[in-house]
């Protein structure tokens, strides 16, 4: 059943089948050949209990905060101020796409968002001042994986619905790992351009009027921050209530910015409707394909499967990993986590790893299927925005920060309180 599932999954993907009509065929195709029990008859209970959860309104919530951050001009203000911040460096203008993802990751809580957003703002800057496309836009898509990492994090908030794991613990331990990676790319970015200083463009630099001058329009970023974060770890709002309050903060800056339109507020709209129903989509369909594979007995083969070799924990999460890493060539990265959480985290945490640690090594395996041909949607996202050139670029400049992201999984497995001093401690 397991190499059926697992070939069928592949092949339906290969058709261009939308991700969540993948899942339902794959939820009756078990039903109809792997159990003799009428599962389909509880689709409707399956699509409900799924589907009526309050931690699943931070979904939308977020998704409006990031478009109301692009649509509303407050994105390019960020970027234009970050850039003359970091443009003495060796690869100038390339620091201002990381630290840009990272000041927006710890907003939008979307990758595909935080990579858009960057790649809109910084692509017409690499032709004109002379950037090598292929590091350039690599590290824009690069960047935009820490969406998912510094909270809130859409991913994160899916891995604690899933897990019942808490949100506010899970957005604890991400931080320092996302920031680790946002620092570590921007080193490699800086010994790249040191050996080869071609890579980096043009040297630019600003008085420092103009820099501390720039500060006024990271004071945006720092306010929503606060507000999101800040009111979860204060204890006056829950997880959705923060992406609320996000929400309302970020309209009111885009209006104090006079970035606030009829066409605006409708494109917003519209972004987080298509957006948080192919997120739904998705999840429903994920739930339904678990209830048919945990009735025909997928998660007692996958774990005899797993204890059969024998291995010990560590053993048994190395295989783990690599099970992410290849599979994360060819699923999308959400339709990857949803798919197969159920299944693998019951049996890590019954061989005594902790969730909330598993939570962050898994979603940097998630964040390498970001960047990895041939599924990786931050490919297509600044692809999109480069408007010349080809997608191979892209993935070859992604490679230094690939390796970046296998150094963290080494680091989490061998030092786990990367990810658990902050949730411990606080």
């Amino acid at each position: 059943m397991i190499f059926a599932v697992t070939a069928s999954l592949l092949g339906f993907l290969a058709l261009s089948i939308p991700v969540g009509i993948v899942l339902f065929l794959l939820g009756i195709g078990v039903d109809q050949f792997f159990t003799p029990f009428p599962l389909l008859r509880g689709l409707g209970q399956v699509v409900w209990s799924s589907s009526n959860s309050s931690t699943l309104i931070a979904i939308p919530f977020f998704v409006l905060l990031g478009e109301i951050l692009v649509r509303g001009g407050i994105a390019e203000k960020t970027y234009e101020a970050l850039d003359k911040w970091f443009s003495w460096l060796p690869g100038g203008l390339i620091h201002a796409n990381i630290g840009t993802a990272t000041m927006f990751s710890a907003t939008s809580g979307s990758s595909v968002a935080t990579a858009a957003t960057v790649a809109t703002v910084a692509m017409p800057q690499a032709e004109k001042l002379g950037y090598d496309p292929k590091l350039f836009s690599g590290a824009i898509a690069a960047g935009g994986t820490l969406g998912i990492m510094i909270p809130p994090s859409i991913n994160l908030i899916v891995y604690g619905f899933l897990t019942e794991t808490s949100i506010p613990r899970l957005f604890l331990a991400g931080l320092v790992p996302g920031l680790v990676m946002a620092v570590a790319f921007m080193l490699v970015t800086v010994v790249l351009c040191k050996i080869k200083p071609s890579l980096g463009g043009q040297s630019r630099s600003f008085t420092w009027s103009e820099r501390i001058g720039s500060l006024r329009h990271l004071i945006p970023i720092l306010i929503l921050f606060i507000a999101v974060i800040g009111s979860i770890y204060a204890g006056w709002a829950t997880p959705t209530e923060s992406a609320a309050i996000g929400v309302v903060i970020a309209m009111l800056i885009a209006a104090f910015n006079r970035g606030v339109s009829n066409d605006m507020i409708k494109m917003c709209l519209v972004g987080t409707v298509r957006i948080t129903a192919m997120i739904m989509l998705v999840i429903i369909g994920a739930y339904f394909l678990n209830f048919t594979l945990t009735a025909a007995g997928m998660g007692r083969e996958l774990k005899d499967l797993l204890t059969g070799l024998n291995f010990s924990p560590m053993g048994t999460l190395m295989v783990v990993v690599a099970l992410y890493i290849v599979l994360g060539f060819f699923i999308e990265t959400l339709s990857l986590m949803v798919a197969t959480i159920p299944i693998i985290v019951p049996i890590m945490t019954g061989m005594g790893f902790d969730k909330v640690w598993f939570g962050i090594l898994l979603i940097v395996l998630i964040e390498m299927a970001l960047i990895t041909p041939p599924v990786g949607l931050n490919l297509y996202v600044v692809q999109g925005a480069r408007k010349s050139g080809r997608i191979s670029e892209v993935m070859l400049g992604t490679i230094p920060f690939v390796l970046v992201m296998m150094a963290m999984i080494v680091g989490l497995i061998f030092l786990p309180q990367l990810a658990l001093f902050l949730p411990d401690y606080l």
